[in-house]
């Protein structure tokens, strides 16, 4: 467990070459965040560790507040929260240049991150990231009977195909997202940027993969569509490709 300065005690799993008694085969290491309601024992997350691990690359995975194993209540939660405790993590537990790979939710913290930390992320993956799902995605999917009770009552739940209980999401976390909100201007970041997005996806439109590699100011962004993916890209074949994916995209950060 560690404590960020926030406050909040985060969960976490790091794979360090050197600790366990190896060598790091490249300076260059490894961040996995996951998305919404998920946490750090997800499929992609413990694919990824094993990658790293066989690659001899140093790898941080962990769970945000309200998460998994890491302390605090999901709807204390917010966008800005959690990229604030990901610098922490970044800055505590990791040392010279990181991938920092965001799935879903994670992909937004991911971009946030970047942007406070430009001297450590030196490159992104963003698994069908969602930048401002709470105000493009989310809140217009709410009734006005549902916006209405989240500004009053300042919490909503709202069912999800991705769990059994509901998604309680709280009027902070709209608040926050729309002070966190990236896709109405630039992104400048200038690091190699990597996109996959499963076309059936029904969480987040894949056409979000456009809009925010037109926002980033990176002339490296790549963006690999899967016809045959839906939202969680958790399948053996998919796996594969965000293996391959990372394993190109390791290259072209050690080469930079």
């Amino acid at each position: 467990m560690r404590t960020c300065p926030s406050g909040r005690t985060l969960a976490y799993h790091r794979f360090d070459p050197a600790a366990e008694g190896g060598v790091a085969s490249s300076p260059v290491g490894v961040v996995f965040l996951h998305g919404l309601m998920s946490d750090m024992e997800g499929g992609k997350a413990l694919h990824v560790e094993a990658h790293c691990r066989q690659r001899g690359w140093p790898f941080l995975r962990f769970d945000q507040s309200g998460h998994g194993q890491s302390e605090g209540r999901f709807i204390d939660g917010t966008i800005g929260g959690w990229a604030d405790d990901t610098c922490a993590m970044i800055d505590a537990l990791t040392t010279g240049p990181q991938i920092v790979i965001g799935s879903s939710m994670g992909g937004w913290v991911m971009l946030l991150a970047a942007l406070k930390r430009q001297d450590r992320v030196a490159g992104l993956l963003g698994i069908a990231p969602a930048p401002d799902f709470t105000e493009e995605l989310t809140w217009p999917a709410l009734s006005p009977s549902q916006q209405a009770e989240v500004m009053e009552t300042g919490l909503v739940a709202v069912p999800s195909a991705y769990s059994d209980e509901p998604y309680r999401f709280s009027r902070a976390l709209f608040e926050d997202g729309r002070r966190n909100s990236l896709l109405g201007a630039p992104i400048p970041f200038a690091g190699p940027v990597r996109i996959l997005h499963g076309q059936k996806d029904e969480a987040v439109p894949w056409q979000h993969a456009l809009r925010i590699a037109d926002q980033l100011t990176s002339d490296d962004v790549e963006i690999i569509f899967i016809k045959d993916g839906d939202h969680r890209l958790s399948e053996p074949a998919h796996l594969e490709r965000l293996s391959q994916t990372l394993d190109a995209l390791h290259a072209a950060v050690s080469a930079g």
